[in-house]
């Protein structure tokens, strides 16, 4: 299963310790130059699951972007070069830059979920308090969404 990340579910994983999640339900995972760099100042030495894998062909005109980040610009070239099975991002402008490029998506919240229902986690509520203490932006509503599918919000 090819699986290519953006910085931002690294970022927020390593900012609430939580790294080992990521291999625990996705390796190995690829990230493109611009990925390492921007990683660099939360997580100075990569694990080995983490590979950086280079461009073979110029970032394709299609997922040029100047609103998008030079990290997610080559982190969706990079899913569609690997022809990745999923692609891990946050940012709302390029997930639906992927969605249009057929690339299947899944956000740090999402990433939870999974865990939870692989039994890697207990509980998906402590994940998001704590993301939610590192400034991680959730829109209006997600919190009690996600603890609603997670079977932890009593309706």
């Amino acid at each position: 299963m090819a699986v290519v990340s953006n910085s931002s579910p690294l970022i927020a994983f390593a900012a609430i310790g939580q790294l080992p999640l990521l291999p625990a339900v996705f390796e190995p995972i690829l990230i493109p130059p611009a990925v390492a760099l921007e990683v660099a100042p939360s997580i100075p030495t990569l694990p080995p699951w983490l590979r950086v894998q280079k461009l073979q062909q110029p970032i394709s005109a299609r997922v040029l972007q100047r609103s998008l980040g030079a990290g997610e610009r080559e982190a969706l070239a990079l899913a569609i070069e690997a022809r990745a099975d999923r692609i891990l991002l946050d940012d709302l402008l390029a997930r639906r830059i992927a969605r249009t490029l057929d690339l299947s998506v899944i956000g740090t919240v999402g990433i939870l979920l999974v865990a939870k229902r692989r039994a890697i986690i207990s509980s998906v509520r402590p994940h998001l308090d704590a993301l939610l203490r590192e400034s991680f932006f959730m829109g209006p509503g997600l919190y009690d969404d996600v603890l609603r599918l997670a079977g932890e919000l009593e309706e």
